[in-house]
């Protein structure tokens, strides 16, 4: 008979001599090259399988920011789960998959990744002294069988303020590089957590993914977050 633990339903399989065991422990895999995402689930217990998602972001196209980061977090988490079931089926279940875009959203605009010290250095003179709204796009899937897949996409937003930064701070940020490789030009995580006066919302979200929100997620999808801790 299902059994409940912290609200959530988890189903036993009965064996050979009618012994109950509990079901298999869901591996998991992170559809993301991002290392913050990385290092933010293995500090929070969680030991996932990186796979980069080759898919073009550009692509993806949509007015409202929000359903943008949806529909992009959506391209990768699929793209790479259709890959890992194409490879053997039967191998996956079960199978926690989960995909991540992030931008930032100041004054009706979206950005991404600056990609240039030169762009994030444009980037930086109109970010500073000015609040965003980073938005976070979650694609979660759960593998059951070669069947029988179940997902959901949602939305994070966290509000954040930038300080007011010097020219001199702007142009020695910019050098560092990591403005450049990240959505926003910004890791609150890193050298740029100084120049972040306040946030309004999930912290884990501006750096890439929101673990209240992955964790309601799973549980609608019938996954305990405490079912993927590392044993």
């Amino acid at each position: 008979m299902p059994t409940r633990a912290n609200s959530v339903l988890v189903r036993y399989a009965t064996y050979d001599g009618g012994v109950n065991h509990p079901a298999p422990v869901p591996r998991l895999v992170l559809a993301s090259s991002s290392p913050a995402r990385l290092k933010t689930l293995h500090a929070s217990g969680l030991d996932p399988l990186v796979i980069a998602p080759k898919v073009d972001e550009a692509s993806v196209t949509a007015a409202d920011p929000r359903e943008l980061t949806r529909a992009r977090a959506r391209l990768k988490g699929e793209s790479v789960l259709a890959d890992l079931l194409s490879q053997s089926p039967t191998a996956q279940a079960p199978l926690v998959l989960l995909a991540c875009d992030s931008m930032l959203e100041i004054e009706g605009r979206v950005h991404g990744k600056p990609g240039t010290a030169e762009a994030a250095v444009v980037r930086w003179y109109r970010m500073r002294g000015r609040r965003g709204l980073f938005h976070t796009g979650h694609f979660a899937a759960v593998v059951t069988s070669p069947t029988e897949v179940h997902s959901q996409v949602r939305c994070a937003t966290t509000e954040v303020t930038f300080a007011d930064l010097t020219e001199a701070e702007i142009a020695a940020y910019a050098a560092t590089g990591e403005p450049q490789r990240v959505a926003g030009a910004f890791a609150i995580d890193g050298y740029g957590g100084a120049f972040i006066t306040s946030i309004i919302g999930d912290p884990h979200n501006v750096v890439g993914i929101s673990l209240p929100l992955v964790r309601q997620m799973l549980i609608d999808l019938g996954i305990g977050w405490h079912q993927l801790w590392r044993r």
